[in-house]
């Protein structure tokens, strides 16, 4: 990828419903290039898919936080599942360093989300956490993921 790919990547991450026109003409590229560099990145896998959010995800989960979780031993795989079945967690990740796993978390209230935490903790093998709330979140070419 070149820095104009870059350029396209970040125009489409602060808005991925904008035409490829005003996207062009934003870039001051052809309709026609980009077009063809989308379809390229898209091809390679540097653009691994397209995503809809609709007003109904965002209201039915306006309370968003991330919960640290450490375990004790080996029952990763069983958390892991254990955590993906429950309603509210939106995504769950395994990582490295001072937690083995981060949750995801959407709550329509404060007192669900509560909820939400009380019931990870009382899982088995979960031996502490820290969960912080998501407050503003911005998309653009700083975006790490």
């Amino acid at each position: 990828m070149d820095g104009t790919d870059q350029k396209i990547l970040a125009e489409l991450r602060r808005d991925g419903r904008a035409s490829l026109s005003d996207l062009a003409s934003r870039l001051s590229l052809s309709r026609a290039t980009l077009r063809q560099r989308i379809e390229r990145m898209t091809s390679r896998g540097d653009i691994a898919g397209f995503t809809v959010l609709t007003r109904h995800e965002v209201t039915e989960a306006p309370v968003r936080a991330l919960m640290m979780i450490g375990i004790e031993g080996r029952g990763g795989p069983r958390i892991l599942a254990r955590l993906s079945g429950l309603p509210h967690v939106q995504a769950v990740h395994s990582t490295n360093g001072t937690w083995d796993i981060i949750a995801e978390i959407g709550a329509g209230t404060l007192q669900e989300l509560d909820d939400v935490i009380y019931r990870v903790r009382e899982i088995e093998g979960i031996i502490r956490s820290e969960t912080n709330l998501l407050l503003t979140t911005r998309r653009g070419p700083s975006r790490l993921t």
